[in-house]
């Protein structure tokens, strides 16, 4: 983000990156419903040896509200089975993965050079970031105008999990 940003944290340093390789993106977050359906029947056990639910939601039963309670390893064994699930539907060499950070902050900005995608500011009826007045709870995906490369949610809702980690610019 640029030095003027308002909201920039100290730890932002505005920097090129280059995306050597082209990548899909999903245009809402991962549904309940898709979750279940790929979780359904999981033996799976997280690093505490519980069984990984397949419905891990705090809002369950909302089949079109994104999936908001699992950790990251949760997530790892949903793409691996997502992966076993589409064998021979993807084109060879292709898997799902998460999106690096560089690249959820290129499809996030779709382009754009302000704050946000939207402008220099973000309001209710732009996002999920303030819960408005829906009890501070999720909301079906894709009930925000998308960004000018269609993707939606990409700003309240939930958060999303990236391949990589967190890291000042230069630390690595």
């Amino acid at each position: 983000s640029p030095e003027s940003e308002v909201g920039r944290e100290s730890d932002e340093t505005e920097h090129n990156v280059i995306l050597t390789k082209g990548f899909y993106l999903g245009k809402y977050e991962v549904t309940q419903a898709q979750y279940e359906a790929v979780m359904a029947g999981n033996t799976e056990t997280n690093s505490t040896g519980h069984l990984i639910s397949s419905t891990p939601s705090l809002y369950s039963g909302n089949p079109n509200r994104p999936v908001e309670q699992v950790s990251w390893n949760d997530v790892q064994v949903f793409i691996n089975r997502l992966n076993q699930q589409q064998v021979g539907a993807l084109p060879a060499g292709w898997s799902y993965v998460l999106p690096t950070e560089a690249q959820w902050e290129y499809a996030c900005r779709a382009g754009t050079t302000t704050e946000y995608y939207l402008g220099e500011s973000i309001s209710p009826s732009d996002a999920n970031w303030n819960h408005g007045s829906d009890a501070n709870e999720t909301e079906d995906v894709g009930q925000y105008p998308a960004n000018p490369w269609g993707f939606f949610d990409m700003y309240g809702n939930i958060w999303e999990w990236c391949s990589d980690w967190y890291e000042p610019f230069g630390s690595e």
